[in-house]
């Protein structure tokens, strides 16, 4: 318990704090599209039951650094370009968020068919939880390397990602309504799980894409979203008023 008196590993775990909830909002966002092809007095027990998964795979993987170590050696080598298991991990979350980021997608574009609905109607918790915990393992990946980059101390970064995953517990209803209520935001929050895929493939052929460059990105995009809500309430409301003002009078 050294670190407590050390205003270095104090901010440490604030910083870390904020990265890993930053980090995490792309797990809420997974897990509430997923969590939504349930139910809905199931969605929010599968929700808080996924963030508990990725809080104790980041655990388990921090309390594993020597093995998560051991996954940047080379195995095998395709056209002499070297792939490690941390790159297969990450190529194959990216390829699976693509899937089913281009599913969602289409099926929010095109309409669900007859066998699509009935393969709805098969969804169940254990397969949903499946899912989440899938990518909960690429997901916590990079959180913890960015941990282990930020504090030196184990207890830090357990209490870090402890917080963080408090913080999204108390925020995922909240999202997952918003994204719920307003179709366009669902759009963007799958294209933003597109582009992750696309960056995560990236980094398993060792092409570093600079995060801040993936956020900006993202940001800009939530910026321009949250300009199109404000004018389309500002219409809603000029309508309303209009349609009141044209309202005979008996």
């Amino acid at each position: 318990m050294d670190w407590v008196s050390s205003p270095e590993a104090w901010i440490a775990l604030l910083t870390l704090t904020v990265l890993e909830i930053v980090l995490g909002i792309d797990n809420i966002v997974f897990i509430s599209i997923l969590a939504s092809k349930l139910p809905f007095n199931q969605q929010a027990r599968v929700r808080t039951i996924g963030l508990a998964l990725a809080m104790i795979t980041r655990i388990l993987l921090l309390l594993s650094l020597t093995w998560i170590m051991r996954l940047t050696a080379p195995l095998f080598a395709v056209l002499k370009h070297e792939f490690a298991g941390r790159d297969l991990i990450l190529l194959a979350g990216g390829i699976f968020l693509i899937w089913k980021s281009t599913h969602e997608i289409h099926e929010h574009l095109e309409g669900e068919s007859a066998s699509e609905r009935a393969a709805r109607g098969a969804v169940t918790v254990t397969g949903v939880l499946v899912q989440i915990a899938l990518l909960d393992l690429v997901f916590s990946l990079d959180s913890v390397i960015t941990a282990v980059g930020m504090a030196n101390q184990v207890a830090v970064m357990i209490i870090a990602i402890m917080l963080a995953v408090g913080f999204m517990l108390f925020a995922a209803r909240l999202i997952s309504a918003f994204v719920e209520r307003h179709p366009t935001i669902k759009m963007l929050a799958l294209s933003f799980l597109l582009l992750i895929g696309v960056t995560l493939i990236a980094e398993g052929f060792r092409q570093h894409i600079p995060k801040g460059y993936v956020y900006f990105a993202m940001a800009f995009s939530i910026f321009v979203e949250a300009l199109n809500l404000r004018a389309r309430k500002g219409r809603g409301a000029a309508s309303g008023s209009r349609s009141r003002r044209r309202r005979p009078v008996v």
